[in-house]
């Protein structure tokens, strides 16, 4: 079984850096052959330059900014049975990699595998508050999943599709700008076969969204858009903010 990373990337000079070296140094602990594609996301700044200096990175230039558009594009450069999607302000810990292959070779069933962010600069009480938030989520993500079977979770930024899954559901909703994408992935796959969470793969990211929205209106507002994309197939926030380190 063979992995591709998708790392949709816009206007992200500053992070892109950080997050290659991770993906290069944990591809090369794992011994695992893996594809990399950074998806320049129409930046007008040194992204593409930045992400074309790694010799393993395949840079796919999509113009139609969104997250949503490029994600799909670079599901469509790459090759891999499994594809994980990443954001260009992650950083992976070591063992990401080996998680991945291990738990999809145990379970030829599964179809999706997510988990957890830290963001790794924030504060620690806002660290304990996003943890208490994570809690209060896998409750939701097992009543979804095992008593009322209507969807599962996916933590965008941090999930890995099986692509025959994928394909057998249609792929990518384009018309879905930000909010709600990763629920709609989990929604859908759920049909098909086992979404799984876990704790036992995080992901290091920027809080930067909840330092500048704070950490409880950025938790009320995923909640919100994950109940209503699980319950109605759509997010019930339509526009967001495009928020970037100075």
């Amino acid at each position: 079984m063979d992995l591709a990373f998708v790392i949709p990337a816009y206007n992200e000079e500053i992070l892109i850096g950080a997050c290659l070296t991770s993906v290069v140094a944990e591809v090369r602990r794992s011994g695992y052959n893996v594809e990399i594609i950074v998806v320049n996301n129409a930046s007008t700044d040194r992204t593409k330059e930045i992400a074309s200096s790694f010799e393993s990175v395949t840079v796919v230039d999509e113009m139609k900014k969104g997250l949503v558009h490029a994600r799909r594009a670079g599901f469509d450069a790459c090759t891999a049975e499994l594809v994980a999607n990443i954001d260009a302000d992650t950083e992976l810990p070591e063992g990401w990699v080996t998680t991945v292959m291990t738990t999809f070779e145990k379970r030829p069933d599964l179809v999706a595998l997510s988990g957890p962010y830290i963001y790794h600069d924030l504060a620690w009480h806002k660290r304990a508050l996003v943890r208490g938030f994570y809690y209060f989520a896998y409750i939701l993500y097992f009543l979804n999943r095992f008593v009322f079977r209507v969807g599962s979770m996916i933590q965008g930024g941090n999930f890995v599709l099986r692509r025959t899954a994928w394909d057998s559901v249609g792929g990518f909703d384009t018309e879905i700008a930000f909010y709600g994408e990763d629920t709609d992935v989990a929604k859908r796959l759920h049909k098909v076969g086992p979404v799984k969470w876990t704790f036992k793969l995080p992901m290091y990211t920027s809080g930067r969204r909840l330092e500048e929205e704070g950490v409880f209106r950025t938790a009320g507002t995923y909640t919100l858009n994950y109940l209503w994309v699980t319950f109605t197939g759509k997010p019930f926030t339509k526009s967001y903010s495009d928020i970037r380190p100075d």
